[in-house]
């Protein structure tokens, strides 16, 4: 049965390795027969929450810029695919930015149930993923029909297309297709 996916690349680099995995799980999920959308943060007007709870009331953001429509697009999603650089053993900026605008949702009737994490970092060790990882379970854990559903990480690359050929672009992409 064919899912709704959405696969949100959050770095603002070109050609990130982050990408790659987005690429690589995007990949794997259209070829198993879904409905797959890849959004990029790249080039996108997401200013951060301010804190005015309108949209608990409304499940709309006061803030025009381009978060309200990607948060409709998370809405819409059956799976949510996130791809992050991890920074300073974090998820990045931009992605913590968009989990907070994605505060609608709360009150919202959301689709969504499965949500992967894909991740790259310069360090190599798995050890760097656990805060990110930690952060996200954070947010899902608001959402009681949603769950953590799956984790790619890319360790050991630093340089723009670096992951190439490393293993966890094939394991992105064999979890894009058992979605």
């Amino acid at each position: 049965m064919s899912k709704k996916v959405l696969v949100i690349s959050t770095s603002l680099r070109n050609h990130s390795n982050s990408e790659v995995l987005a690429e690589s799980f995007a990949k794997g999920a259209a070829e198993a027969g879904n409905q797959v959308e890849v959004v990029s943060l790249k080039e996108k007007d997401i200013r951060f929450c301010k804190g005015c709870l309108a949209c608990q009331r409304t499940l709309k953001c006061v803030i025009a810029d381009d978060a309200p429509e990607i948060v409709e697009k998370m809405k819409e999603a059956e799976v949510i695919a996130f791809a992050s650089p991890i920074y300073y053993y974090e998820m990045s900026g931009q992605m913590k930015t968009l989990l907070d605008r994605a505060n609608p949702l709360y009150s919202a009737d959301y689709r969504f149930r499965d949500i992967y994490f894909l991740m790259t970092a310069a360090e190599g060790e798995q050890e760097a993923t656990e805060r990110a990882v930690s952060g996200l379970e954070g947010w899902i854990a608001c959402f009681e029909k949603a769950r953590l559903a799956g984790t790619v990480f890319g360790g050991g690359v630093d340089q723009a297309g670096e992951i190439e050929g490393h293993r966890s672009v094939a394991e992105a992409y064999k979890m894009g297709k058992a979605v």
